[in-house]
Formats: structure tokens, sequence, C-alpha cells
């Protein structure tokens, strides 16, 4: 017979030994973060905090001190220069987000929904990353000998008698800027969304066949709030790109159209590191607060 003694010391030892169990699985879980953790630490929580930390610093010509003050700060919201170009950034983003989203979904639902054969999804997809086999630079000056007053657009649209003077709009303006952004970024809206809609299971279609609804009414309670992830994280890809540019304009629009991105560039170019750091915090701000919007739409931990 067990004593009531020997029955506790049993409870006990099981206890400790539980606990020492869940105390070496919680040193586990913390060795195997530690290197995530670090990482984000020394090179995302730091490089932010070292730019907003210099954005408050004293700007002089060539040169900035680490005294801290409020007029880097002031310059930029009070200036309509530098004002309107997180203005007219933002427009230009919204506007390539649309563009992006009504040529991919349907570029992709295509390619999803009504190519059945694997082999010829796969080159379709392929195919739109082909751009992307040759220098960004590249693919952005290969716009200036088509959309150029001389250009083959004009030419075509001449030759075929739709206008009769060329069109000067298309090329160094905010509408050559958008028109090379789309092109250039248009496949990271079609990649995530014709992956989630090619997830879809057929038979949900089938059964919505069957009791009646319409293409329309299939489509919009069935197939885009399915893909709506994909259009989640596609937007977040175009978003973070678009915000971030400088390259694209300032070679479509002969550095008539300023954005945040270029701004940054002539100022670290200029040695205006604290301005510079201005810039670049409202930027991540801006970033981070249209990803959370993103994010809000849809839970991709849980969808994905």
């Amino acid at each position: 017979m067990v004593s009531a003694a020997e029955r506790q010391i049993d409870i006990k030892d099981a206890a400790s030994n539980s606990a020492a169990g869940r105390s070496g699985g919680r040193g586990k879980q913390y060795a195997l973060l530690a290197p995530g953790v670090i990482w984000m630490v020394l090179f995302l929580i730091v490089p932010l905090a070292m730019m907003l930390y210099v954005s408050f610093w004293t700007q002089k010509t060539f040169s900035i001190e680490p005294v801290l003050t409020l007029k880097s700060w002031q310059t930029f919201f009070s200036s309509d220069t530098y004002f309107g170009a997180l203005l007219r950034t933002l427009r230009i983003w919204l506007t390539v987000l649309i563009i992006t989203f009504v040529i991919g979904y349907p570029a992709a639902l295509f390619i999803a929904q009504f190519v059945r054969n694997k082999t010829v999804q796969t080159i379709l997809l392929v195919t739109c990353v082909i751009p992307f086999w040759t220098s960004f630079l590249i693919r952005v000056l290969a716009w200036r000998p088509m959309l150029g007053k001389e250009g083959a657009i004009n030419i075509v649209l001449e030759n075929l008698g739709l206008i009769s003077e060329p069109i000067e709009v298309l090329l160094f303006t905010e509408l050559s800027v958008i028109i090379g952004m789309v092109q250039i970024y248009v496949v990271f809206m079609v990649g995530p969304i014709a992956f989630m809609l090619a997830r879809i299971d057929e038979s949900l279609l089938e059964a919505a066949r069957d009791l009646g609804a319409s293409t329309f009414t299939i489509f919009r309670k069935i197939v885009f709030p399915l893909s709506l992830p994909g259009v989640v994280v596609g937007a977040i890809f175009v978003s973070v790109m678009v915000l971030g540019e400088f390259a694209t304009p300032a070679a479509l629009s002969g550095r008539k159209v300023n954005l945040l991105g270029n701004i940054i560039v002539t100022q670290v170019g200029s040695l205006k590191w604290a301005f510079a750091a201005v810039i670049g915090v409202i930027l991540t701000i801006v970033m981070a607060l249209v990803i959370t919007v993103l994010l809000r739409v849809v839970n991709l931990r849980k969808e994905l």
C-alpha cells in the first residue's frame, strides 16, 4: 500500500518535473526566436530609430550637428514644394494601385479559372515575368521611344488617322510616370491574385450553379471574397514599391515630377542628411499606415 505521504511526494516530483519541462521548452523557444529578433532589432528597429533621431538634428549648409531642433520638420510642412510632393506621391500611388488592380485581376482570373491546363498556366505566368529578365532601368527607359512625340504610339495613331498631330502629354508628365509604373508593377498584382484564385474549390462553383446562381452572383459572393487575400498581398507589394519610387519619375518625367523618393535622393546628394531623414520618416509612416489599412481588410495569417 502506498501511503498518503508517498503520494504527495510523487505529485510534487511530477509537478516539479512538469515545471522544469515547461521552463526548458520556453528556453528552446526563446533560443529559436533569438536570431530573428536580433536581426529585426539590428537591421530594422535600430536604423529606423537612428533615422528618426537624425531628423531632429540641426542642418548646416554641408553638414549636420547633433543639436535637436524641429526646423527640418517645419521646413517640410511649411513648403508647398515638399508637402505638394507628398500629396503627389499619394495621388500617383493610388492611381497606379487602382489601374494595376483593374488590369491585373482580369488577367489573373483568366489564368487561374479559364485556363485549365497547368502547363499553359505556368507558361502564362512566366510570360508575365519575362520583362524582369532585363534591367529595371532598361525597362523604364524603353518607354521613352514609345511615348515621345515621334514615338511608336504617336506614329501608329497618326497612321490609323485617329490623331492629326502628336500627343505631347504622353511623355515627361505624370501620365508617363503612371504608365511606366503600371507596366512594371502590374505583375505583382497578377501573381498573388492568380495564386488565390487557383485555390478555389471547383465544387463550390458547381454547387452555386446548380442552385441557380448567376455568373455575376458567383463572382460577387464566392470568387472575389476568396481571392481577396491575394488582392491585399498584391496591393501591399505594389504600394511599397510605388511609394518608394524615384527612378521611374526621374526617367519618364524629365525630373518634372518629383515624388518623395526623388527628394530623398536629391537631399542626400546635397549632404542634407537631416532633411532627408525627415522625408524618410514621413515616407515610412505613410507606408506603415497603408499596410495597416490593407491588413485590416483581411486576416492574411488566417486566410493564407
